[in-house]
């Protein structure tokens, strides 16, 4: 293998960085100082190159520490990895929170997605750029969707250094992150300037407009219960769930997940106890369970609430995955935007194996398994699971094709099973409830609680437990939707739009369907006459065009021909837009029918949906 090393050198705070990751080099092979042993043999080979999955987390130690990635840095990188650097540059440029060209220190995320935008944030970022002029220690950079959409506008500044408290090794500021929402200019500028004196983030209770209420099922510890507690969450029933896991052994918690009719809550909808139970017949060791808290649609923040507001939930319903499938290790991979979520889950992690709940012989069952936070870094596409198995091992995060599935060959080539948040967490209700009572929530078809991102024209946006089979209506009325609403997006980006008298649609898998549309991941977005549609669509064409990860042509050059189309007939109607709207139909077709992954085959969803059932152009 060719590595092509470069003559640059790294500085001794990226130095410094990598090695705290990774230790120091045991040799000139890996970066370290010449010894006479380095002249007979080559140290590192297959050993090191085993140790490509942190390649992602090496990034991300030179990005925090110094702003951005430098040649000298990637290189040093590389050589402790044994990764060719050509291919490490690929994976550094494919997230959007890194950078291989300088920038200063601090970087301030202005998200101007869907519910931002609605909200007043091109305005907003036009005002922090006069405010901050020249500013040489600020970048801005106009952001997706920051998962903070309750509380739109939303900003985010991230100030690279040293983690610990204090200064760093050349005398900077210490690490930080802040986060202003609703944001103003002043809050944002503030921020930007000081992110260490930011106020503290409201609790995550205040995302749940229901709170405290005991008899939610899903969120009804959020805002009643510590979430830096471990105790506390055990005396409101934590780990009751995994003692009954136990009494029932891994063949019994799989029965008992699949009797529950427990669906995927990321939008596919698969059953849980399906996809649990073929990846615990896989002969083939050892198993993995992955955690996708990756949760990037526009719209959507339901996890990062469950993490920020009942941390040890998600702890517990790992375990009994991970129990009932017969895995050792599991990731948990924690979206890059998300500060609080993952100073959370650390949190919680390290309070749970320092108490026996995590690690060897948990609780004396004879249980082993351990949880690895990975972080993202800014890729709407690792929501996908292949892609996410592609990031975590260090590779670009770009889709597999099917088959192999996950179950047979996922992550490192082995069987895995991968669950969002919110699924992982409704398996605590299933078990403590028993699969009969649970099954008696909702529909049918679709059973259990359901969790709702609402956001937009709205008085109380935020996070709604409901069981399946509410309406629409219904879960607006509880939010307070504002008169002249114009049209709901359902599922976000990659959804559809509803009219106002389409509310007593179903809010099941089954009856968003039959009503034409998806309930995805349960996004529910609200926009009034106040809105323009035109620029919404246009905005949700722009996000699919960065976001696609470029793998197959027809999403690489499909979401760019929807972009131009949209940007054609922003000002135009009736048949000065037929042309381009027969254009659009047919790169949607030709997306939805050839490209690898789901995010292709829904890039046209939202607009069709707006020019068939809204009549945007006419």
């Amino acid at each position: 293998m060719d590595l092509h090393f470069g003559d640059s050198k790294p500085t001794d705070e990226e130095r410094a960085a990598v090695d705290a990751l990774l230790g120091p080099p045991e040799s000139s092979w890996e970066g370290g100082d010449r010894s006479d042993a380095d002249l007979r043999w080559a140290r590192g080979g297959r050993a090191a190159r085993d140790r490509r999955d942190l390649l992602l987390p090496g990034l991300h130690a030179l990005n925090d520490r110094v702003g951005w990635i430098s040649e000298g840095g990637l290189d040093y990188l590389c050589r402790r990895l044994t990764v060719p650097p050509s291919e490490a540059y690929g994976v550094a440029t494919f997230y959007a929170m890194f950078s291989v060209r300088p920038r200063p220190a601090t970087v301030l995320h202005v998200c101007t997605d869907l519910a931002c935008t609605a909200a007043g944030a091109p305005k907003l970022c036009e005002a922090v750029e006069a405010r901050l002029g020249p500013e040489p220690g600020v970048k801005v950079e106009r952001s997706p969707c920051l998962g903070l959409c309750e509380r739109a506008p939303a900003a985010l500044v991230v100030r690279a250094g040293e983690d610990a408290a204090g200064a760093t090794t050349d005398g900077g500021a210490p690490r930080a992150t802040a986060v202003s929402a609703p944001a103003t200019p002043d809050t944002v500028v503030r921020a930007a300037l000081a992110p260490e004196n930011a106020p503290e983030e409201p609790a995550a209770a205040l995302a749940v407009p229901q709170a405290p209420d005991p008899g939610l099922l899903l969120l009804g510890r959020v805002g009643t219960v510590d979430p830096a507690d471990l105790d506390d969450y055990r005396a409101h029933g934590g780990y009751t769930a995994l003692r009954r896991a136990f009494s029932l052994g891994p063949a019994g918690v799989i029965r008992e997940v699949t009797d529950s009719g427990l669906l995927g809550r990321g939008g596919a909808a698969f059953p849980t106890g399906r996809k649990w139970q073929a990846t615990a017949s896989q002969p083939d060791r050892p198993h993995y369970l992955v955690c996708n808290a990756d949760e990037s649609e526009p719209g959507t923040f339901k996890d990062r609430v469950l993490m920020e507001g009942d941390p040890y939930a998600l702890v517990e319903a790992m375990t009994i995955a991970a129990y009932a499938t017969g895995a050792r290790h599991g990731y948990l991979y924690l979206r890059g935007e998300y500060p609080r979520a993952l100073e959370r889950m650390e949190h919680a992690i390290a309070q749970a194996r320092a108490r026996g709940l995590l690690g060897d012989d948990i609780l004396g069952q004879g249980l082993s398994f351990d949880i690895e936070i990975r972080r993202g870094a800014g890729a709407y596409i690792c929501g996908e699971e292949t892609a996410l198995f592609n990031s975590i091992e260090g590779f670009r995060g770009e889709p597999r094709s099917k088959p192999p599935f996950p179950v047979e060959k996922g992550l490192f080539g082995k069987p895995t099973v991968a669950n969002n948040v919110e699924t992982l967490v409704n398996v605590v209700p299933v078990l403590t409830l028993g699969a009969q009572a649970y099954a008696a929530i909702g529909t049918g078809a679709s059973t259990g609680p359901k969790l709702f991102c609402v956001s937009g024209s709205v008085d109380r946006p935020g996070v709604y437990e409901l069981p399946f089979g509410a309406t629409l209506g219904e879960l607006l009325e509880l939010a307070g939707v504002r008169d002249g609403l114009r049209a709901v997006l359902l599922g976000g980006a990659a959804g559809g739009f509803v009219r106002p008298d389409e509310l007593d649609v179903p809010l099941t898998f089954e009856g968003t369907r039959t009503a034409g549309t998806t309930l995805g991941s349960g996004v529910v977005m609200a926009f009034d006459d106040t809105v323009p549609l035109p620029r919404l669509l246009l905005r949700i064409a722009e996000f699919f065009r960065d976001e696609s990860c470029g793998q197959c042509v027809p999403c690489r050059v499909g979401t760019v021909r929807q972009e131009e189309a949209l940007h054609r007939i922003a000002e135009r109607t009736g048949a000065d837009a037929a042309a381009d709207i027969t254009l659009l139909r047919e790169v949607g077709r030709a997306m939805r029918d050839a490209s690898i992954c789901g995010l292709g085959q829904t890039a046209w969803n939202a607009v069709e949906s707006a020019i068939d059932r809204l009549g945007a152009y006419e």
